[in-house]
């Protein structure tokens, strides 16, 4: 087993501590590709949202950890209610689902219908799960293109919920105009192009890549712009060693070096460092892993609106 801090007697004990709880609690690691290393490393299974959410629904332990972020074990939940479902930290949260509740959805779904207007409602799976209940899709970057292309009607108007940098993706991919939310991940929305350009020019021949989270001048500069699962796929086709600017949360980084070591990774500058970590999966840490297979907590609760939000991920996601 590799271990990653400096402190190898530490990391040693809780790793085994951790496998440990994991044989007594008969639980299932799964953690999203924006964890820290340490914890991907002990993961059973790591991916992006869809890729996660497709393969909680296939875990046949009793207890499934979810590191990630609030939604994620949300919607693990509500694709498995028979579960036991963990999240090491109840305060990870996400600025996409904080900044798109349920009540202000509703009330501009009414004012629109108000208005006489047909529309469906496209949510990133980026949102909680009262949102996901007043939604018709469920996306993730990984199929949102594909959702919106091939089973949305072409006669209705799509409302697209939260983020405004995915849905405008969205559009330039499938020509599908839409009333945007106003809403933006924290990490991605911090880009600088300046930045970028300058590096670029320090590192010539280089490759950009970028999540849709992006900004379209970050997602203009780049020569693929994909989900985290599609940037594995990408960097793997390139069979010559490159450099490569990934403009996306910074933990992606170890995920590329560890799948797909020959190329050299170099994360996007912010505004101000480039240090692009996502506060809220930061969260999570080892220690909070361990400790909630000891003690069964934090767990997610079963909600009223769990019911009708499955149906909506069931038939988006799963079909």
């Amino acid at each position: 087993m590799t271990v990653l801090s400096a402190d190898a007697e530490v990391d040693l004990a809780i790793y085994d501590e951790i496998e440990a709880l994991k044989r007594r609690e008969d639980a299932t690691i799964l953690a999203h590709y924006y964890q820290d290393g340490a914890i991907q490393e002990i993961a059973d299974i790591t991916g992006d949202s869809l890729k996660l959410a497709r393969a909680a629904t296939g875990v046949s332990s009793k207890t499934i950890v979810f590191c990630g972020v609030h939604f994620m074990a949300e919607t693990a939940k509500i694709l498995n209610p028979e579960k036991r479902v963990l999240l090491p930290d109840m305060l990870a949260g996400c600025s996409l689902a904080d900044g798109c509740p349920a009540p202000r959805l509703a009330r501009m779904q009414a004012e629109l219908r108000g208005e006489g207007r047909r529309f469906q409602t496209v949510t990133y799976i980026n949102s909680s799960a009262a949102v996901k209940a007043l939604s018709d899709w469920i996306v993730t970057s990984g199929n949102a293109v594909e959702v919106v292309r091939d089973r949305v009607p072409s006669d209705q108007e799509i409302l697209f919920v939260p983020d405004r940098h995915l849905g405008r993706y969205v559009e330039e991919a499938t020509g599908r105009r839409m009333i945007l939310w106003d809403g933006a991940c924290v990490v991605h929305e911090v880009f600088s192009v300046t930045e970028l350009l300058r590096t670029r020019r320090r590192l010539a021949g280089s490759i950009t890549i970028a999540h849709p989270e992006c900004p379209v001048n970050i997602r203009e500069q780049a020569d693929f712009v994909g989900g985290t699962e599609a940037m594995l796929k990408y960097v793997e086709s390139i069979e010559i060693p490159a450099d490569i600017l990934v403009a996306t949360e910074a933990n992606m980084l170890w995920r590329l070096e560890n799948d797909v070591p020959r190329h050299r990774y170099h994360p996007v500058p912010g505004v101000t460092c480039a240090c692009n970590t996502c506060p809220h999966m930061a969260r999570n840490t080892l220690e909070k892993v361990r400790d909630c297979l000891r003690t069964g907590a934090p767990e997610i609760a079963w909600r009223d609106e769990f019911d009708r939000a499955g149906g909506v991920l069931r038939r988006s996601l799963l079909k």
